[in-house]
């Protein structure tokens, strides 16, 4: 596991705006940080209290590998993964 702030009560109803750009940033820099990860057209914006991954990625597994990533900051249930393998 990657040692990035995890957010288990990202949903917080007082912690919107700035909360949701800390945990977008906190997934974007855990995805970018993973050596076994190519992330440069991954875009990860928020839903509400969930994230989304969007765009794309080259190798087989890596669709699985970024959720698993993101839901290790956020946790599971919580991210929306519409990544497309080229």
């Amino acid at each position: 596991m990657i040692g990035f702030p995890v957010f288990p009560d990202h949903d917080e109803p007082g912690r919107q705006g700035h909360g949701e750009a800390a945990t977008r940033a906190s997934v974007e820099s855990a995805l970018h940080a993973a050596g076994d990860l190519d992330a440069r057209e991954i875009v990860v914006s928020t839903l509400g209290a969930d994230i989304v991954l969007e765009g794309f990625v080259r190798r087989n597994g890596d669709v699985e590998r970024a959720a698993e990533i993101a839901e290790s900051i956020v946790g599971r249930g919580h991210v929306h993964n519409r990544l497309l393998r080229r």
